[in-house]
């Protein structure tokens, strides 16, 4: 049975093997096939650059080790205080995964190096910016909106939906890439400089085309976009971000074992600053939303204790293959060594500790402070389950649909092209995703969709 928080029962029941063989009775033999993932030559152009200015002496390794890059960061920036050092836990682990696990190409480790480094000075600039104005650090964030779901359930579109309103407050893209502002900010605060951080943040969504133009297909931004805050967990060296990009599975599963409290406490207090930096008004509730959330929400709850959640939920066959086809089109753009079948297996993995744990996690939640949203029902109708939405908030809609629309509008123009994925190419069988999923289908009523011919990639092996 489905929570009494709102989930709609599509008549799901029954155990996940006969949900598998009544799909699979209802898939045509006809194939579809497309192209696999492919990075652009600017990469490949880039990658034999570096190798060859590294043979020449011109360009210096990557230096991916924790001693070298933070005596690098505080040089660079004139400072040295990190703040709470306990983001050099999980990145010596990280580290030690991408030096041993990732096989980056050199275009790759070089390309982490420079976020190592951008991550280390934001956190020198925080610092600094706290003790400018400590007043920031006592800017309240009052019962935040949190949207929790795993990865393709929607996630985004709710998101936005809700930042169309402006009686919310919401992160913008290149917050997200670069949460911390330069110094001189106050002259920018004053309107006499333009800020520089939306300008960086469309260089970098320029290079991210260049190197595979399907990633930004895939989840369509712009530098002013509404965006989730997984950047501001990535400046604790901690999150799934990094498991998206690089093949680093110790890390991922030390991260699994750890309390991530420290991680979120500097988010929120990246938040602090980012509203700061924002003239925003520290009474507009936040919206927030990351797929880390799902697994960790006893930390989230324990940093904002009065947020109000909405929770995500499709189809696990779509979430499984679209979140994989997500990390496989950005692991090949730093490693010439991605393999489809352990990525495939590393987000089905994902995908259902997010649900067990956010399942746990929930029973320690009051009913009245949750709601549920299928992903179904906001593509059939999305209008009315924003309104569900609304009520659950106690706020009234009409005055935000106007706001929405034209969101509505601006993503039709931003996806390019669709999304095409599926479980085959990652040698993952519907009848598989169905029945490690089953719990969670059953309890949440989870709309399981008919399911077209599948689409098939012809992988080189």
């Amino acid at each position: 049975m489905p929570d009494a928080s709102g989930a709609r029962n599509a008549g799901t029941g029954g155990q996940a093997s006969g949900r598998a063989s009544q799909a699979q009775g209802k898939i045509l033999q006809s194939v579809q096939s497309i192209a696999p993932p492919r990075r652009t030559p600017f990469i490949d152009l880039l990658d034999t650059g570096v190798r060859a200015g590294r043979k020449l002496g011109l360009i210096e390794p990557a230096h991916l080790e924790k001693d070298w890059l933070l005596e690098h960061a505080a040089a660079e920036a004139g400072l040295d205080d990190f703040g709470d050092r306990w983001f050099e836990c999980p990145m010596e682990v990280l580290l030690e995964a991408v030096n041993g696990e990732a096989r980056l190409n050199a275009a790759g480790d070089l390309a982490a190096k420079h976020q190592f480094l951008h991550v280390l000075r934001d956190r020198l600039l925080t610092q600094m910016w706290f003790d400018r104005h400590p007043e920031i650090l006592n800017r309240p964030i009052p019962h935040p909106v949190v949207i929790v779901g795993p990865m393709r359930t929607g996630t985004t579109r709710l998101h936005r939906l809700l930042a169309a309103d402006r009686r919310f407050a919401h992160l913008r893209s290149f917050e997200t890439i670069s949460p911390v502002p330069r110094p001189g900010f106050e002259e920018v605060m004053a309107g006499r400089k333009a800020d520089f951080r939306p300008k960086l943040a469309s260089r970098i969504m320029k290079v991210a085309r260049l190197a595979n133009p399907r990633t930004l297909s895939i989840h369509p931004t712009g530098p002013y976009e509404p965006e989730e805050e997984l950047g501001l967990l990535v400046a604790s060296m901690w999150g799934m971000k990094h498991e998206a990009q690089w093949h680093v599975p110790s890390y991922g599963r030390w991260c699994e074992g750890e309390d991530a409290t420290p991680a979120y406490r500097h988010m929120a207090n990246l938040l602090r600053l980012i509203g700061w930096s924002q003239q925003e008004s520290s009474l507009r509730p936040w919206i927030l939303k990351t797929p880390q959330h799902m697994l960790d929400l006893p930390a989230l709850l324990k940093v904002f204790p009065d947020a109000r959640l909405i929770f995500t939920h499709r189809d696990p066959r779509a979430v499984v293959g679209s979140a994989a086809s997500l990390a496989w089109n950005q692991t090949i753009i730093y490693s010439d060594h991605a393999d489809a079948p352990t990525i495939g297996r590393e987000w089905l993995h994902k995908t259902e500790l997010m649900t067990s744990r956010m399942m746990a996690a929930r029973r320690a939640i009051p009913a009245d402070r949750m709601i549920d949203v299928q992903y179904d029902d906001m593509d059939r109708d999305w209008r009315g389950t924003m309104a569900r939405v609304y009520r659950f908030l106690g706020l009234e809609i009409e005055g935000a649909l106007p706001g929405m629309e034209r969101y509505i509008r601006r993503s039709r123009a931003l996806k390019r092209r669709p999304h095409r994925y599926s479980l085959e190419e990652f040698d993952l069988s519907e009848g598989e995703v169905l029945e490690r999923m089953d719990g969670y289908i059953n309890r949440f009523g989870v709309f399981i969709e008919r399911r077209t011919p599948p689409i098939k990639r012809f992988i080189a092996r």
